[in-house]
């Protein structure tokens, strides 16, 4: 499915934790807003933009990195059935599009995202 909705960086890290690492992440990393998560690989990519980026430490296939300024994140699962972007629309709110699997809706659900529209292709 098709999504648009508006969310903050926070909640956007809270999706991208929910749905790789929360079995592991460090809660010094969970808990620090200036830190978010990249995987780095063929399949299953998250990547920041950011101003200023610095990798903190590599745990299983997630890099933390400390991030200044984020203006986007682009995530895809590693099935590859969800293909999303996070784009700064201002401050630390964004807007995020992109195709969305079931699975992904359920942990956007799960973090407390509740407006989500579809938007039609074609």
């Amino acid at each position: 499915m098709n999504i648009l909705l508006y969310c903050t960086l926070d909640e956007m890290k809270d999706f991208l934790v929910e749905s790789t690492c929360r079995s592991f992440i460090p809660y010094r990393y969970f808990s620090d807003e200036n830190v978010l998560l990249e995987r780095r690989g063929e399949a299953g990519t998250i990547y920041v933009e950011a101003e200023e980026k610095k990798d903190l430490e590599t745990i299983r296939e997630i890099t933390f990195v400390e991030a200044g300024n984020t203006i986007g994140v682009i995530y895809q699962s590693n099935s590859g059935n969800t293909n999303l972007k996070w784009r700064q629309v201002y401050g630390k709110l964004g807007k995020l599009t992109g195709e969305a699997s079931t699975n992904t809706l359920v942990n956007l659900f799960t973090v407390g995202i509740r407006t989500i529209q579809p938007v039609e292709s074609g």
